[in-house]
């Protein structure tokens, strides 16, 4: 059974950082491809970033383009969401999670483990 663990959420001013990670355990890590989406208070779920099952391909939502990046660490079976800049619209729960495949992948249907979420709140 494959678990994914998020942490890392907070409390954070406009301009701001925060690092997210995603524990994940219960199945190869490294074959799978990640990624990260977010939902914010009355909004539906939105995809973020992407990774591919190596780390060589990122993708990225127009929004966060330039200021997150996306990283995995194989080793440590777990993903990253380095986010800079930070603006009151990136206030959401973020959710990671595990694709079927080892390409990167952007909808939602295309990924099958999710995790619980980690709330991001960025105050103006």
């Amino acid at each position: 059974q494959v678990q994914l663990v998020e942490s890392g959420g907070g409390l954070v001013q406009a301009g701001g950082s925060l690092r997210l990670s995603c524990a994940a355990s219960g199945r190869t890590f490294s074959s799978y491809a990640m990624g990260w989406f977010r939902q914010a208070p009355g909004k539906e779920r939105e995809f973020v970033a992407a990774i591919s099952w190596s780390g060589g391909s990122t993708y990225y939502a127009d929004s966060v383009k330039g200021r997150f990046t996306i990283s995995r660490d194989n080793a440590k079976n777990t993903v990253y969401l380095q986010m800079n800049s930070l603006k009151p619209e990136d206030t959401a729960v973020y959710y990671c999670a595990q694709a079927y495949g080892s390409n990167f992948a952007r909808r939602s249907y295309e990924y099958n483990h999710w995790g619980q979420g980690t709330t991001v709140t960025v105050s103006s």
